[in-house]
């Protein structure tokens, strides 16, 4: 009658550990996923929005001039925004180099190119607002899953269970647990949500469309040109 004692608690006890941890690894592979996409989010944030902005600050170069640009756009100033960057000639080579200037003047080239820039860094906002989005729903989802969890597994009744069920399959009653023992295992077992994504990445707006505001930029990149008359993009 031991021997069959025994084998039941312990067919319980192994469909409560598989119920648990089964649902406790999901939680623990969605959030490591999470925390990857919010990895290479940032790795392309820099590649794509970073990249284009400090394109678009260099051909600027002028400190008043990038400061209208951002009151143009929304955008915040401190998004990758450093005036050592902007006012760099090795810098302002190293982003601009290998790329085509399509126009027959100096001004013309300069002009194409800072709306080119501007377009690109309008299309890579908005894919960004995509999976800043998608991002946010996947954080949202992982702290359903651990109410959800903490719903169906209440780790104190479950630990106290198990001890209880130890106790009648032995035919003796088991020691009290220790509180301060409890509370530690409780504590390692704890599943915390991780950080919403505004937490972590900016939240960007929508900049204008070019079309909607182009006089004013090209109003920007041809007083930029007239403030620095030896910078020529063929020269690089």
């Amino acid at each position: 009658m031991d021997d069959l004692n025994k084998l039941l608690a312990f067919e319980v006890k192994k469909e409560i550990a598989d119920r648990y941890f089964g649902f406790r690894r999901i939680i623990e592979e969605d959030t490591d996923l999470y925390q990857q996409n919010i990895i290479e989010q940032t790795l392309k944030l820099e590649k794509t929005i970073g990249l284009a902005l400090i394109r678009l600050y260099v051909l600027l170069h002028d400190e008043r001039l990038i400061q209208q640009f951002l009151q143009l756009t929304g955008l915040d100033e401190t998004l990758f925004h450093d005036p050592y960057i902007n006012q760099s000639p090795t810098i302002r080579k190293r982003v601009l180099s290998g790329l085509d200037f399509p126009g027959l003047t100096r001004k013309w080239r300069l002009r194409n190119l800072f709306l080119s820039f501007y377009d690109s860094l309008g299309e890579h906002i908005d894919e960004y607002r995509e999976q800043f989005a998608a991002l946010a729903s996947d954080q949202e989802t992982i702290k359903e899953e651990i109410e959800l969890f903490y719903r169906k597994n209440d780790i104190s009744g479950i630990m106290l269970f198990l001890r209880n069920m130890d106790g009648e399959s032995s035919g003796a009653m088991t020691t009290p647990p220790n509180q301060g023992s409890t509370e530690a295992m409780q504590d390692r077992m704890h599943l915390t949500p991780p950080n919403p994504v505004d937490k972590l990445l900016p939240l960007l707006s929508p900049i204008p469309p070019s079309h909607e505001i182009k006089d004013q930029l090209k109003a920007l990149i041809y007083e930029a040109a007239d403030l620095q008359p030896d910078f020529d993009l063929k020269n690089l």
